[in-house]
C-alpha cells in the first residue's frame, strides 16, 4: 500500500507515506532511493493480503492486457497486478533508478519480466509513450505531485475508452506502538507525527485528500471507492518488526529536530536492537492504518 515515509529535508502495499502497492513518489524528488526502496518492500511483504484484496476489487468490465502502474516503486502493485491479471503486461512508471532495478530484479527471480516494461520519468516534468492502457494504478503517489489536476487528466487521455484508473491513497504513515509505549515515555510515537504536521501540510498538501471530486474534474466517472483499514500485528511473520523498525528510523530522520531531548533518547532507545526494551524486541508491535482506494472510469 506504494508507504513513502516522512521525507527529510528531501502499497494494504506500494509509499510518501507507505500504501499498499507503491507508497513511493512518482515525481523525482527522491531521496535516499535506497533506503526507502528497503522499506518499499518490507511494506509490500507485510500489506501483501491487502493489497490482493484491493486488486481483487477493482471493477473491471473485462481482464485488461496493458496495464500502466504510475509511481511503481519497488514493484509491490506491479506484481499484484500481474498476477491478479495472468493475460497482462505492466508498464511500470517511477522516477527512482533504484526502484526500477529493485523491481527488474525480482521480475527476473519471478520469471515475469517478458511482461513488465520499465519506465523512468517524472510525473510533473514529462509525458512518456505509455500506450493505450485499459488499467492505469497510481498507489501512494499522487499526492507528491505538484499539478494533481494536470496529470489526472493526462491519466484520463492516456486510457482507452472505457478504461478504469485505481488510484490508491493513505491517510497518513502507519503508527506501530501502542498508544502508551514505551513504557518511559507514552504517547512518543504520536509526538513524532505531531511534530511533522506543519511540514507535511507544506510539502504534501495534497495528503489525505478525498480524491473522487479531483477525478470527476477530470473527466473521470467515479464508480467505486473503498476504505480498507489495516492492523497487522508482529505474529504475521518478522518482517513486521523489520518494517517497524525501517519505518521508525526514517520517522527519527525526519523528526529530530522537533523531539525533546527526552523524546529523542527514548527514541533512540527504541531503535538500538541490543535495548532489551527496543522494537527488535517488542511484541506488541502492529502496523496500524488507513488506505482509501478510488476506482474511476473513462467515459
Amino acid at each position: 500500500m506504494n508507504p513513502t515515509p516522512p521525507r527529510p529535508a528531501g502499497s494494504v502495499a506500494g509509499s510518501a507515506s507507505p500504501a499498499p502497492g507503491g507508497a513511493h513518489p512518482a515525481t523525482g524528488h527522491t531521496h535516499h532511493s535506497g533506503d526507502q526502496a528497503e522499506l518499499l518492500d518490507l511494506e509490500a511483504e507485510v500489506l501483501s493480503e491487502h493489497l490482493a484484496s484491493l486488486t481483487a476489487w477493482l471493477p473491471v468490465h473485462e481482464a485488461p492486457r496493458r496495464i500502466v502502474d504510475l509511481g511503481c516503486g519497488t514493484g509491490a502493485g506491479t506484481f499484484a497486478l500481474l498476477a491478479r491479471f495472468p493475460g497482462a503486461e505492466v508498464t511500470a512508471v517511477d522516477a527512482s533508478a533504484v526502484h526500477l532495478d529493485r523491481l527488474r530484479e525480482r521480475a527476473e527471480a519471478l520469471g515475469v519480466a517478458g511482461r513488465v516494461r520499465v519506465v523512468r520519468a517524472d510525473l510533473d516534468t514529462e509525458r512518456p509513450e505509455l500506450g493505450r492502457p485499459e488499467l492505469a494504478w497510481a498507489s501512494s503517489a499522487m499526492h507528491h505531485l505538484a499539478d494533481t489536476g494536470r496529470v489526472l487528466r493526462r491519466v484520463r487521455e492516456l486510457l482507452a475508452s472505457g478504461g478504469l484508473f485505481a488510484l490508491v491513497e493513505p491517510a497518513g504513515f502507519p503508527r506501530f506502538l501502542p498508544e502508551d509505549a514505551p513504557e518511559d515515555r507514552p504517547g512518543l510515537e504520536e509526538r513524532c507525527h505531531t511534530a511533522l504536521a506543519d511540514h507535511h501540510a507544506e510539502q504534501v498538501p495534497h495528503r489525505g485528500a478525498d480524491w473522487g471530486p479531483g477525478l470527476a474534474a477530470a473527466g473521470f466517472t467515479v464508480v467505486g471507492e473503498r476504505v480498507v483499514t489495516v492492523n497487522v500485528d508482529r505474529s504475521r511473520g518478522p518482517a513486521v518488526g523489520r518494517y517497524a523498525l525501517s519505518g521508525l528510523r526514517r520517522l527519527r530522520e525526519a523528526a529530530a529536530h522537533a523531539l525533546t531531548a527526552e523524546d529523542l533518547a527514548a527514541l533512540d532507545r527504541l531503535l538500538d536492537t541490543e535495548d532489551p526494551r527496543g522494537i527488535a524486541r517488542r511484541g506488541d508491535l502492529a502496523v496500524r492504518t488507513e488506505v482509501t482506494a478510488w476506482a474511476a472510469r473513462r467515459p
